[in-house]
């Protein structure tokens, strides 16, 4: 028996007290840092190579561990249930403060049943013929009524921001509008905060309340940069500032927002901000559009944009106990739906839309900051989390100036080819190669001098935007062409790309190295790594290997109105922070306002028909419940470096591209889609596949054959009962080939989220890829063992997520799967009580 003791500084070993000098502690610590789960070679190995711990006994070593581990243990979930009740206390604030709201709202509703009642009484009991009276009232209500122009001088000014900041608070914490809550959102610790949208407003409006670790100051100052946050907005342009006798400032902005596709224009707003402070304390920010003013400045019409209308809308911002801020944003906008085809004005008239692109996006800045800020300063990579956040940032902005091809910025249309399918743009502007840095480092300076645009939109039928994202992800070489990444590479120089890592997740050539994501995974920064580009050692023209940055979103199916992204661009040796960028992608938009239906694992191979039920945040419905038609636009743009004297042939070149890019993308459409799986022979989405069924028979039946126990607490022998007690298992479970290079074939929900991979990639991740060094050691030691015995336990250790994070496990058990013949099919692993490090 072994008892801990609280310093650290010494154990009870079968009760005799164990003290250990501070020399000794300061070792052990060091080493805890280096390996918390030493196994017992490593223990004497330890006290080999440490001399100070020569008095020590190994086993009371493994003791020391142990209590090193559990009080670790004890330390972060003490600061996890701190954080935790801190954002409890935050959360039932805002709860209450929303149930006097809608205490307010239904006693003004009651007052107006009432008032209609007793006016539809009176009306009722009139017996005078007023028809002609009746005629001439109702052709006065029917008149628009003309508001006189509003005085524009600074006096008029402060009135009106006045007037708008009583508005957004009475949105903001009032009942001035109808909230609802929005579709897949719950408040909870853990969630963003509580996000609702309008209902029977005029326009769109969305808002959300949360708690985010930052100091109001910090918070309004990151907010009113809002192009740093929100990738849509083009740019804000402070034309003037006016202070005001409370401490407040009146600016005057005008703000010009990107266009999402190309079927659509840009939005522009004309806006007065008010920034003060309220008695209590708050912070709050608050704006509106400027229309039918006099006596001051205006901002007139500009070409290709649409004049869009902000009501009055902001951020409500206060000091919470123990640190933070309480934030109430509200967006409130008239997006003029009728300057956009009809098949597009769905996402001009959700509040949906706007609560996902707009006022969610807020909160997540917010929140993904704080994390930042209470992280270590330098990745894995060393990169600070702030310049891989700018890199994302410059690769979604770099796309949406590539998709809108403002002529300000010194893009123009050429001709088409006969064919109106494909647009293409050409940009051979100054500002735009000096932005790009054309001009490398690594001695090779740029011959193009030129940059080109091909960009299309299509309409896709019954495919969720997320499961298509990850499927051209996870398979670029469905729909790429190896000779036009070469070029892409070769016609601004890309010389070959020094970053730390190995390799995590190879998909047939291309290899993912993870580089940071956001807090919620709404967002990934990645690299990926081409390889084999080349076509001989000599060639210098086309290099062997390629690196892009790529920045990956959306893939999360149950996030309503959220559009999917997949942007990525060429990078240099250097890989700086101010590294030139060219970003080309893809960007698909859901059309409707319905939540998709589906399962996010949902994949062409066998284990893909899995009857899947609600686990975590995942979908729970399966594929039939798909049967309403799914309607999203897919935009692509990509760009290309060029000398001008190749424009013709770059340009026809690039329209064969992306109209083969389009080709392939229907493809794989049509075989994700969910009537294509349903009537694929072989699936039935209800049961699962036959082969699905009886691998997780084996599975069972191998591991009682083995261990002399029963894997699973069912009773049922019914082949579906086992496969979903199997797929819903606590621990992770997965299985990997006999072959001389292990490849994983299927995993548990627990097993894809450790791996934090899909079924689909999951058969690209070959075993010694999720261990490190040490725990390939010690698995090709156990290795015949599993294959003479049938089984082996494996002590615990680390090992890696295809993202490359660090996954700890307490232990693991393998064993060997036989077939109906009793021959060996496969290997199954089990890890036990697994979590992030």
């Amino acid at each position: 028996m072994a008892m801990s003791c609280k310093d650290g500084k010494g154990v009870f070993d079968n009760g005799k007290y164990v003290r250990y000098t501070p020399e000794q502690v300061e070792a052990l610590e060091r080493l805890y840092h280096e390996c918390p789960k030493p196994s017992s070679i490593r223990r004497q190995q330890l006290i080999r190579e440490c001399p100070i711990l020569s008095n020590i006994e190994p086993k009371q070593i493994k003791v020391w561990f142990q209590n090193r581990r559990c009080r670790e243990k004890q330390r972060k979930e003490a600061s996890r249930l701190q954080t935790v009740n801190r954002k409890l206390t935050a959360m039932n604030k805002l709860l209450m403060e929303e149930n006097d709201r809608l205490q307010k709202q239904v006693s003004h509703l009651v007052y107006e049943n009432g008032y209609f009642r007793q006016h539809t009484n009176t009306t009722t009991l009139a017996t005078k013929d007023t028809s002609c009276e009746s005629v001439v009232t109702s052709g006065q209500q029917n008149l628009t009524t003309q508001h006189p122009p509003r005085d524009a001088s600074p006096a008029g000014l402060l009135s009106i921001a006045e007037e708008t900041l009583a508005e957004f608070l009475s949105k903001a914490t009032g009942t001035a509008v109808e909230w609802v809550q929005m579709p897949g959102m719950k408040p909870g610790p853990d969630s963003i905060g509580i996000v609702a949208i309008s209902h029977g407003s005029p326009g769109v409006a969305a808002r959300a309340c949360g708690l985010v670790g930052l100091e109001p100051t910090r918070v309004v100052e990151i907010l009113k940069d809002r192009p740093s946050w929100f990738r849509d907005c083009r740019a804000v342009d402070v034309l003037n500032v006016l202070p005001t006798a409370n401490g407040g400032t009146i600016e005057l902005l005008y703000m010009q927002l990107y266009a999402p596709t190309t079927l659509a224009p840009a939005r522009d707003f004309w806006l007065l901000r008010y920034t003060s402070v309220l008695e209590d304390g708050s912070l709050v920010v608050c704006e509106r559009s400027l229309k039918n003013t006099q006596n001051g400045p205006s901002m007139p019409s500009v070409q290709h944009f649409v004049r869009a209308e902000m009501m009055p809308s902001g951020y409500l911002i206060r000091p919470c106990e123990g640190g933070g801020s309480i934030i109430h944003i509200v967006d409130h906008m008239d997006l003029e739906p009728w300057s956009v085809p009809e098949v597009l004005r769905s996402l001009y008239e959700s509040s949906t839309v706007l609560a996902q692109k707009t006022t969610m996006a807020a909160l997540r800045q917010l929140r993904q900051i704080a994390h930042e800020v209470s992280q270590s300063n330098v990745t894995g990579y060393g990169r600070r989390p702030a310049a891989l956040r700018a890199l994302g940032q410059r690769l979604g902005r770099g796309f949406n100036e590539a998709l809108n091809g403002f002529t300000d910025e010194g893009w123009s249309m050429m001709g088409n080819d006969g064919m109106d399918d494909v647009t293409v743009l050409v940009n051979s502007s100054l500002d735009k190669l000096m932005g790009l840095n054309l001009s490398f480092a690594n001695g090779f300076p740029s011959v193009s001098n030129a940059v080109l645009c091909a960009k299309a939109s299509m309409l896709l039928q019954n495919v969720p935007p997320a499961i298509l994202l990850r499927f051209l992800r996870e398979h670029r070489s469905e729909w790429a062409d190896n000779s036009i990444d070469a070029y892409l590479a070769s016609a601004i120089k890309v010389g070959p790309c020094s970053l730390p890592g190995s390799r995590v997740g190879g998909f047939g050539g291309q290899v993912i190295l993870p580089l940071a994501h956001t807090i919620e995974n709404e967002e990934f920064l990645e690299v990926i790594r081409l390889e084999g580009m080349g076509h001989s050692p000599e060639d210098t023209i086309m290099p062997r290997e390629m690196f892009l940055l790529q920045l990956c979103s959306g893939m999360d199916e149950n996030a309503v109105g959220t559009c999917a992204e997949l942007i990525f661009a060429p990078i240099d040796a250097s890989f700086a922070d101010d590294a030139p960028l060219l970003p080309s992608g893809f960007r698909i938009i859901p059309l409707d306002s319905g939540k998709e239906a589906s399962s996010p694992n949902r994949t062409l191979d066998l284990a893909s028909a899995l009857d899947i039920g609600p686990t975590g945040n995942r979908a729970s419905n399966d594929y039939s419940g798909n049967s309403g038609c799914l309607r999203s636009v897919m935009t692509i743009a990509f760009e290309f470096a060029f000398e001008s004297h190749m424009q013709e042939h770059v340009a026809s070149m690039a329209r064969q591209y992306v109209r083969s890019i389009i080709s392939s993308v229907q493809r794989v459409a049509l075989a994700l889609s969910p009537s294509h799986l349903s009537s694929h022979a072989g699936l039935r989405p209800s049961l699962g596949t036959p082969e699905a069924q009886t691998l997780a028979r084996w599975i069972c039946n191998s591991y009682r054959c083995y261990l002399g126990v029963e894997l699973l607490k069912c009773n049922n022998e019914v082949n579906e009962t086992i496969l979903k007690t199997l797929w819903h298992h606590s621990d992770a479970i997965l299985c990997c080939t006999l072959k001389a290079l292990p490849v994983f074939t299927f995993a548990n929900q627990a097993g894809l989220d450790m791996l934090e991979t899909t079924l689909v990639a999951l058969q690209d991740i070959t075993l010694e890829k999720i261990f490190d060094d040490h725990g390939r050691k010690i698995l090709c030691s156990e290795f015949p063992q599993i294959m003479q015995q049938g089984f082996a336990c494996l002590q615990g250790g680390i090992c890696l997520s295809s993202m490359g994070r660090p996954v700890s496990y307490e232990r693991a058990v393998a064993w060997k799967v036989l077939n109906e013949e009793e021959n060996a099919h496969c290997i199954c692993f089990m890890f036990m009580n697994w979590s992030f490090v």
